[in-house]
């Protein structure tokens, strides 16, 4: 499957249990505000069981939000990568105890435009 646009994600988020991929993203924002690629794969990595196999499901991101948030959705790691990847497992794992409202998935609706149209002014570039 490949994800054209951010409403196809966001659709395909609604139909995920998605309430720990909001307190993953809500943990990553947290501890890295600025960071919004680092949070959008915290919100998406857990897609895969509705995309097909794990890396159909990166492929599919990375053609939508990137080449850095396609390494940490599957978990590649290597420099400054291991940092990241690293921070998202364990909000990953804190995610599953943590009793805190993250909100709803429409808060995270800008924060995924931005990154999409981030990474399609990349690819025009190249």
């Amino acid at each position: 499957m490949e994800l054209r646009s951010v409403e196809e994600l966001m659709d395909l988020l609604y139909a995920c249990r998605h309430q720990r991929a909001l307190r993953t993203a809500a943990l990553l924002r947290r501890s890295r505000p600025a960071d919004k690629e680092l949070q959008v794969a915290g919100l998406v990595h857990g897609i895969e069981e509705l995309l097909g196999p794990a890396d159909g499901a990166a492929h599919a991101v990375r053609h939508l939000l990137g080449e850095r948030v396609y390494h940490l959705v599957r978990g590649d790691v290597g420099g400054g990568a291991d940092d990241d990847a690293l921070r998202l497992r364990q909000a990953d794992e804190e995610s599953r105890t943590a009793g805190f409202d993250a909100g709803v998935l429409e808060d995270w609706r800008t924060v995924l435009e931005l990154v999409a149209a981030h990474n399609s002014r990349l690819g025009a570039v190249d």
